[in-house]
């Protein structure tokens, strides 16, 4: 058995016997996403955290899907981070994303380029023995009034030949998905440290201009008001931002007022006092 056919086979016991980390990643993520459209961060990140903090500890690092898999979900938790404000937590998540993702090609690279020269061997070895026993197979082929051991050679070779193409075919698909492969890991490396360096770089920012501004109250109060005014931007990324200014300054009541009329939420009304009652004049 080639060490990708034993690769496949041991992913197949695996999830014959236990479900697998990108198993439960395939399930939960479709209504994960669907919960982060409609504003429900904070529900989406106990979710992804309650799995990584299940399955995420005890992940093969040799089992690239499944580290593909943790990644994604560093990923996944990273945005739901951003949407409810604590962009802190999310440059973590990343960090930690962009970590699994290196150790994921690191790890990948040698097992697949070994794997990848024993297909390349058996490809010369297949075309080889075709190129063999083609000029015998097109003699017979061409040859008239067969007798019926040359008929039942002619048999074999056809069906050997036959098998050799379908071996052929089989290991040039496999090189194709070696491929295939290692160019996922490398574009999840490649965007997950992007994305940790870019939102560290904005965080960064972020703390400049509250400096600049001479404190967080200063600055969260001019933010707010160009959240206010940006209503051309999509609603999502409006309410991400005043979750952020909430997350900095909670006691600003306007922020609440935005991120409330953001998830459509009617705002409550003051209470009113009872009115005083009249008192009734003396009886003289």
């Amino acid at each position: 058995m080639s060490r990708l056919g034993f690769l496949l086979a041991c992913a197949l016991a695996t999830s014959l016997g236990a479900q697998s980390l990108t198993d439960r990643f395939k399930e939960v993520r479709g209504p994960w996403e669907l919960q982060l459209d409609r504003g429900d961060a904070a529900t989406v990140r106990r979710g992804v955290e309650a799995l990584l903090g299940r399955e995420g500890l005890t992940v093969n690092p040799s089992d690239y899907n499944d580290m593909h898999a943790l990644a994604a979900l560093r990923s996944l938790a990273a945005r739901a981070c951003v949407a409810e404000g604590s962009w802190e937590d999310a440059v973590v998540h990343l960090q930690k994303a962009q970590a699994a993702a290196e150790e994921n090609l690191a790890t990948a690279e040698p097992l697949l380029a070994k794997t990848r020269t024993e297909h390349e061997a058996k490809l010369r070895e297949f075309r080889d023995a075709m190129d063999k026993q083609a000029p015998r197979l097109r003699e017979l082929d061409e040859a008239p009034g067969l007798n019926q051991d040359q008929m039942k050679l002619r048999q074999q070779l056809r069906i050997f030949m036959d098998e050799q193409k379908a071996a052929t075919a089989h290991s040039e698909r496999a090189l194709k998905d070696i491929d295939s492969i290692l160019e996922r890991l490398r574009q999840t490396k490649a965007s997950t440290t992007k994305a940790a360096a870019d939102w560290k770089a904005f965080l960064d920012h972020e703390k400049a201009e509250i400096a600049e501004a001479g404190g967080t109250t200063r600055f969260v109060a001019g933010k707010v008001e160009q959240v206010k005014a940006d209503d051309a931007r999509p609603q999502q990324e409006r309410l991400a931002y005043a979750r952020r200014l909430q997350k900095l300054d909670p006691a600003n009541k306007d922020v609440t007022r935005l991120v409330n009329g953001l998830l459509g939420k009617e705002e409550e009304a003051a209470p009113t006092k009872p009115k005083a009652r009249k008192k009734k004049a003396a009886k003289k």
